[in-house]
């Protein structure tokens, strides 16, 4: 039988699949959360978000650097 993690529980999945891959179980348990969960669809999206504004801001950063040094 397959048990729905709680919000604590998924919010710790969302977290650690972003530093690692996730097992089969644990996306589906995952996304079964979410698909009834509209918070933790939520907070993925925004820890998501996050991530990718993180990796692009050292790019930004240094183009914008190095319009400035010219």
């Amino acid at each position: 039988m397959l048990l729905l993690p709680n919000c604590k529980q998924t919010h710790k999945l969302v977290s650690e699949g972003l530093d690692r891959h996730l097992t089969l179980a644990e996306r589906t348990k995952m996304k079964l959360h979410m698909s009834i969960c509209d918070s933790c669809t939520n907070f993925n999206g925004q820890m998501q978000l996050l991530r990718k504004a993180m990796h692009d801001y050292p790019a930004a950063k240094i183009n914008s650097d190095d319009e400035t040094s010219q």
